[in-house]
């Protein structure tokens, strides 16, 4: 994914619909920014990211906004635990999506 983006793809790919805000309402701090940063990235790019960094530090802040929630609470996003698990489900099952099997 792209680091740089002008304010109006920022806005045009990163801002949260009514929808995902709804689905926002029982997260909070971290796990709040983290998802919301999870699910507009996989509605972009049809998978999740690898690490923190690939995520665009502007669409950090823009989301950031919009969630009410410190950018720098994403350092604290936790990438192994069952919340990113849950997460992921989550939004797997928002885009009707299943994940992988041996099968």
């Amino acid at each position: 994914m792209r680091q740089e983006w002008e304010p109006e793809d920022l806005i045009e790919v990163w801002t949260l619909l009514e929808e995902d805000q709804e689905r926002l309402q029982n997260k909070s701090g971290a796990n709040r920014l983290g998802f919301a940063l999870l699910l507009k990235f996989f509605e972009v790019e049809a998978r999740f990211p690898e690490n923190a960094a690939e995520i665009p530090v502007p669409a950090v802040s823009y989301v950031a906004q919009q969630v009410k929630v410190a950018a720098e609470e994403w350092a604290a996003y936790d990438w192994s635990g069952r919340a990113i698990k849950r997460h992921r489900m989550e939004i797997r099952g928002a885009f009707g999506f299943r994940e992988c099997t041996e099968e």
